[in-house]
C-alpha cells in the first residue's frame, strides 16, 4: 500500500471571514491563528480596517484590535472586490453605522445577489440609497443597533445574509430571534457562524430555521482557523481519481466544515477514507471510481470537484441539489455543462440535478475557468490523467489558495 501524501490546505475561507468580522466588533484584541491568506481574504482586511479595527497581518497570528461594538461615524468605502461574503458582511456593518457607507465590487460581484441582506437590516434606520440591483450599494446608517422581535431573512438564494445578520446580531438592544426564510440548502454554514460567534462570546440558542441571539456583544478571542474544507476537495479528489493517498492534517471528523461531507461521497464512489480528530485521509481505488447518485444541498461548492471526478467513471452520476451553484463567482451550472463537453462527457441539467454520463477517462481540452477558483481547482486535477487538459488564466486560484498549482505539481509528481 503506497504511503499518503500530506498535502497542507490553507486556512478556511469561510472561518477567517467570519472571525475577522467578529474580531473587528468585539472588545479587546484578537489572536486569529492559521488565517488564510488569499484575495478574499484581504478584502475583509480591507473593510474591517476601514469599518475602523486595528489589525496587524503581516505574520500568523493576525491581531485585530476591535471597535468595541461603536463603529466611528462619518462616510467610507468598502471595497469587497469579488468577496459575496466580504459584500454582504459589509452590509450588515455599514447598517451599525452612523454616515453613509459605499459599497463596491469587482468580477462577477456586482451580478451577485444582495436585497436579501439589505432589507434584513433595514428596521435598524439603515436606508439603501441604491436602487434595486444597482452597484456600488450605498447605504446610510443612522448608528442604529440590531433590534424587532422575530428578523425573518431570506436565504432562499444564499445562507450568507443570514450570517451577515448573525455577525451584528449580538449587539443589539434586545436579544433577537432570527429566522431564514425559504431554506433550501447549506444550512451547515450558518450553524459555522453560530460556532465563531460563540467563541466571541455570543449567546445563541438554536430555534427552527434560526437562533435566539442574546444582546451580550462581543468580546476578544484567539481563534484557530482550521484548514479550509472547500479547498481539501481538490487534493482529495486528486487521490480518487489517480489512486494516490492524501492526508490533510488538521482537517478531522470534529469539522463542521459542510464541504467536509465530500469524503462521505468519496467513499460511495470506491475511495477508502481514513479519519480522526486530526487528519483525514482519502485513498484512491485502483480498480477506477464508479458513478454515483447524490444529493449535494448541503455541499453545493463541493459538487464542483466531484463533478470533474465523475469524468473518470464509466458511466453515469447524478449530482442534485445544486441550485445555488448559479449564484457563485460563476454561474457553476452552466459552466460545469461547458467544460465538463470540453474532457468529453455528456452532460444534461434537469431542474437543479446535473447528470454526468462518461466513458472513463477524459480527453484533451484547454478549460475556461469562467473567472472561478473554484472551476480552476477542480479542472486542474484533471491534468494528472491527461497532462493535454489545461486551465487558462490559471492565476484566478489566488482568491482562496495562492499556492494551488505548486501543490497540484507535487501530487503530479507522484503520479505513476
Amino acid at each position: 500500500m503506497t504511503e499518503a501524501v500530506p498535502v497542507a490546505v490553507p486556512g478556511s475561507k469561510s472561518l477567517t471571514i467570519r472571525a475577522l468580522a467578529a474580531a473587528a466588533l468585539a472588545r479587546g484584541v484578537t489572536s486569529i491563528h492559521n488565517p488564510l491568506d488569499s484575495d478574499d481574504s484581504r478584502a475583509a482586511l480591507g473593510v474591517m480596517r476601514a469599518l475602523g479595527a486595528s489589525i496587524a497581518s503581516d505574520s500568523d497570528p493576525w491581531t485585530v484590535e476591535g471597535v468595541a461594538g461603536s463603529p466611528p461615524s462619518g462616510d467610507v468605502v468598502f471595497d469587497a472586490r469579488e468577496s459575496g461574503l466580504t459584500a454582504r458582511i459589509a452590509v450588515a456593518l455599514a447598517a451599525l453605522r452612523d454616515g453613509t457607507t459605499v459599497i463596491t465590487g469587482s468580477g462577477r460581484l456586482p451580478e451577485r445577489p444582495m436585497g436579501a441582506v439589505v432589507t434584513a437590516v433595514a428596521p435598524w434606520g439603515a436606508r439603501s440609497k441604491s436602487a434595486a440591483g444597482e452597484w456600488p450599494l450605498v447605504i446610510a446608517g443612522v448608528g442604529g443597533r440590531p433590534r424587532g422581535e422575530v428578523l425573518f431573512v431570506d436565504v432562499s438564494l444564499s445562507t450568507q445574509p443570514i450570517t451577515a445578520v448573525l455577525i451584528t446580531a449580538p449587539l443589539g438592544q434586545e436579544p433577537l430571534t432570527i429566522r431564514g426564510h425559504g431554506r433550501r440548502g447549506s444550512w451547515g454554514y450558518v450553524d459555522l457562524t453560530a460556532d465563531v460567534l460563540r467563541t466571541f462570546g455570543a449567546t445563541l440558542t438554536a430555534e427552527p430555521d434560526g437562533f435566539v441571539v442574546g444582546s451580550t456583544g462581543l468580546h476578544a478571542a484567539g481563534y484557530t482557523v482550521e484548514p479550509d474544507a472547500s479547498s481539501a476537495v481538490y487534493p482529495f479528489v486528486a487521490a480518487a481519481i489517480t489512486g494516490l493517498a492524501v492526508t490533510v492534517p488538521g482537517l478531522g471528523t470534529e469539522s463542521r466544515q459542510p464541504d467536509y461531507e465530500v469524503v462521505r461521497h468519496l467513499a460511495a464512489m470506491g475511495c477508502e477514507v481514513e479519519a480522526d480528530e486530526t487528519a483525514t485521509t482519502v485513498r484512491g481505488p485502483a480498480s477506477g471510481l464508479v458513478p454515483i447518485q447524490a444529493d449535494l444541498s448541503a455541499c453545493p461548492d463541493g459538487a464542483v470537484g466531484l463533478a470533474v471526478a465523475c469524468t473518470t467513471v464509466n458511466g453515469e452520476s447524478r449530482l442534485a441539489g445544486l441550485h445555488s451553484l448559479r449564484h457563485k463567482e460563476s454561474d457553476r451550472i452552466a459552466a460545469l455543462v461547458s467544460e465538463l463537453q470540453k474532457v468529453g462527457a455528456d452532460v444534461a441539467v434537469e431542474g437543479d440535478t446535473l447528470v454526468i454520463r462518461a466513458v472513463g477517462r477524459p480527453v484533451a481540452a484547454v478549460i475556461d475557468p469562467h473567472g472561478d477558483h473554484r472551476l480552476a481547482m477542480a479542472f486542474g486535477v484533471l491534468s494528472l490523467v491527461d497532462p493535454e487538459i489545461s486551465v487558462v488564466k490559471p492565476g484566478v486560484v489566488a482568491k482562496t489558495w495562492p499556492g494551488y498549482w505548486e501543490m497540484l505539481s507535487g501530487l503530479r509528481d507522484r503520479v505513476v
